[in-house]
């Protein structure tokens, strides 16, 4: 008996810090349409919630390669500490579960644990910058086409995602090469 209460208790207070999580985020809704084709390539991470998988990385990047089968090889690559330190890479496959969601894609590094990566803002004209986010307000990047970025492209991003409820105050620039 005490060790249903116990139980009980636990599950309630997970329950209760998802659903104050949730309660976070003001919009969590993704773009209605991506290109693929044109959202294939690489990425540059201009800024980032930080996270112990991305500590100490800087020059990060994210190639995204279209397969036959529909999916997406994603390839992470950063570089230890500075951008001549040790690269340090890591992949994955991607894949769009709901194709009436085409912004809401399933990132799986490991078999079976997939990861939400959701497109949040796009360039749609250009395809040049993107807002990414997960069903959790503790992950946020701002990706661009380019190693640096316009501060007006990211301050307008920044307002977007601190409109949608991420604590922006978190986010940490990332270092790139100079154009």
């Amino acid at each position: 008996m005490k060790r249903s209460l116990v139980f009980g208790g636990v599950a309630l207070l997970v329950i209760l810090c998802f659903l104050a999580c949730e309660a976070q985020m003001k919009n969590v809704e993704t773009v209605k349409e991506v290109d693929l084709q044109r959202y294939a390539g690489t990425w540059y991470e201009i800024a980032r919630f930080p996270h112990r998988f991305e500590k100490r990385l800087v020059g990060v990047t994210a190639t995204y390669t279209l397969r036959p089968d529909g999916k997406i090889d994603v390839l992470n690559q950063g570089y230890r500490d500075s951008l001549q330190g040790k690269l340090s890479t890591a992949r994955a496959v991607a894949k769009i579960p709901n194709p009436d969601q085409p912004g809401r894609l399933k990132v799986f590094f490991f078999p079976l644990f997939g990861a939400d990566y959701s497109i949040l803002e796009l360039d749609r004209e250009n395809y040049q910058y993107v807002l990414v986010g997960s069903s959790s307000p503790g992950y946020l990047w701002i990706l661009s086409r380019t190693p640096q970025m316009a501060p007006e492209v990211y301050e307008m991003l920044v307002a977007k995602a601190r409109q949608r409820g991420y604590d922006v105050s978190k986010l940490q620039r990332v270092e790139q090469p100079a154009e």
